[in-house]
This record gives C-alpha cells, sequence and structure tokens, in this order.
C-alpha cells in the first residue's frame, strides 16, 4: 500500500495551503513515498475524495493509505504531536 494524499494547488485559503505544505514536508523529511493527487485539475477526483472520506463537503488535505482512510490535516496534526504518526498513516 500506499499513502496518497489528495490536496488543491489552487486554493484561495492560505490556512489550506500551509496544512498541505506541513504533511508534504512530514512525508518528505521521512523519507516515505506517497502519491499526490491534485483535485483542482478533475472534478471527479474531487468527488472521489469526498466518497472515499464519507463526507459530502470534506476538503483537501485528506490522507488515505491503499483504500483506508487516515483522516485529514487535524488527525494527522493531533497524531504528529502525540507521537504517533506511523498509526495515523496506518504503516
Amino acid at each position: 500500500m500506499s499513502v496518497t494524499v489528495y490536496f488543491s494547488s489552487v486554493s484561495g485559503s492560505r490556512e489550506m495551503k500551509q496544512q498541505q505544505s506541513e504533511i508534504f514536508q512530514f512525508l518528505d523529511s521521512k523519507k516515505m513515498k506517497y502519491q499526490a493527487v491534485d483535485i483542482s485539475q478533475n472534478a471527479e477526483l474531487k468527488e472521489q475524495m469526498r466518497k472515499q472520506v464519507g463526507r459530502p463537503n470534506a476538503m483537501p488535505p485528506q490522507v488515505f493509505n491503499g483504500d483506508k482512510y487516515c483522516g485529514d490535516y487535524a488527525a494527522f496534526f493531533n497524531a504528529v504531536e502525540e507521537g504517533k504518526a506511523a498509526a495515523f498513516f496506518q504503516l
């Protein structure tokens, strides 16, 4: 399985950009392989992400390991703060 991060390269939200950046920086610093899926390139990708999350209004970033939902930025942040990043990414 591999980690997939749904993100948006076109966002007016500075907070969303920062959150996405923090997830990517963490993954890069740990040399973890991941796939970044830009939902702004295709509306179907956004709907796919929302369907997988189970919330029709879910916003990026959203993290998956294979077909297992790991969580959003808040869940990522809490896991890192608690030293449980491996559990968050379901490694």
